[in-house]
């Protein structure tokens, strides 16, 4: 089963320009999915940033890798509870006249 992943629900992804969405129709604008390793993502655009390039520009997922119980793994791939607590991490910002 795939998965359908909205990036955002009403805006256009170029231009930011809020657009009218309701009962999957769209108002001034289109919607173009893609697929990333099995999960469709949903990406509006504007009439006019549509017209002007068709394509999707500057998109790329981020793979965030982390430790986790002795080995590096990517955070997506962990189950439900590993990444709450992944969520939940604070950093530790050492004082400089520390060392």
């Amino acid at each position: 089963m795939e998965s359908v992943k909205n990036v955002n629900d009403s805006a256009c992804h170029d231009c930011g320009k809020e657009m009218s969405v309701s009962n999957e129709e769209i108002q001034g604008g289109v919607c173009l999915v893609y697929d990333n390793a099995g999960e469709k993502i949903n990406i509006l655009k504007c009439d006019d940033c549509y017209a002007k390039s068709p394509a999707l520009t500057n998109y790329q997922p981020c793979e965030v890798y982390s430790r986790v119980v002795g080995y590096i793994r990517p955070v997506q791939q962990w189950h439900k509870g590993k990444k709450q607590e992944f969520a939940e991490r604070k950093e530790f910002i050492a004082s400089k006249d520390c060392c």
